[in-house]
């Protein structure tokens, strides 16, 4: 029998993949988080098609996603990266990484980590929203408002409030499977583990 999904995940194997194992598990480590972070930068006014048919090139292309060699990249690397047709090839997405990854790590020492920090406008646990339908899921909420906000004033970019919500969607801090879709209740059990 076939299962019930969020109807954004039909089609593509890559995307019911994303979607069945990823989409709205809870991250608290700070390497999961960068990635995301990078994807969802790299995504804005492109599909999320796109950016995960391209993830395998981002994370050889960004050290496996690991935020400190990103940090020190220089202006030779972003011409490597540039000239990778493995990666989207936009040169203030790709310097925004780079300058995204020097802010995250600034976020985790000064709190002990960017989840830490991160987590922390949510309380450290994820919002259990209760959609029926996709047309009720909102593209941006006052919450991510609050925090793109404050990610535009650390210096964040690529980082309006349209993108951290998808990034807070992808990393768990809120669950907006719909209430119809198999993964809904397997997704609020882990939230509820935490």
């Amino acid at each position: 029998m076939e299962k019930t999904r969020c109807v954004w995940a039909g089609g593509l194997d890559l995307a019911i993949r994303y979607h069945d194992e990823e989409w709205g598990v809870p991250r608290y480590d700070d390497l999961g988080q960068f990635e995301f972070l990078t994807l969802e930068s790299a995504q804005a006014g492109l599909s999320w098609n796109t950016i995960l048919k391209k993830r395998e090139g981002y994370r050889r292309c960004f050290a496996e996603f690991d935020p400190e060699p990103v940090a020190r990249f220089t202006d030779r690397d972003v011409d490597r990266l540039m000239a990778n047709a493995s990666i989207v090839r936009n040169r203030k997405k790709i310097d925004s990484a780079i300058g995204n990854a020097k802010i995250f790590l600034d976020i985790a020492a000064k709190h002990g980590s960017f989840c830490r920090w991160f987590w922390g406008f949510v309380g450290g646990k994820p919002i259990q929203n209760a959609w029926k339908d996709m047309r009720e899921v909102p593209p941006t909420t006052p919450l991510s408002d609050a925090v793109a906000k404050e990610m535009k004033k650390l210096g964040f970019k690529f980082m309006g409030s349209s993108i951290v919500y998808a990034h807070m969607q992808a990393t768990g801090m809120v669950n907006d499977h719909l209430v119809t879709c198999f993964r809904y209740e397997q997704v609020r059990a882990l939230s509820d583990g935490k």
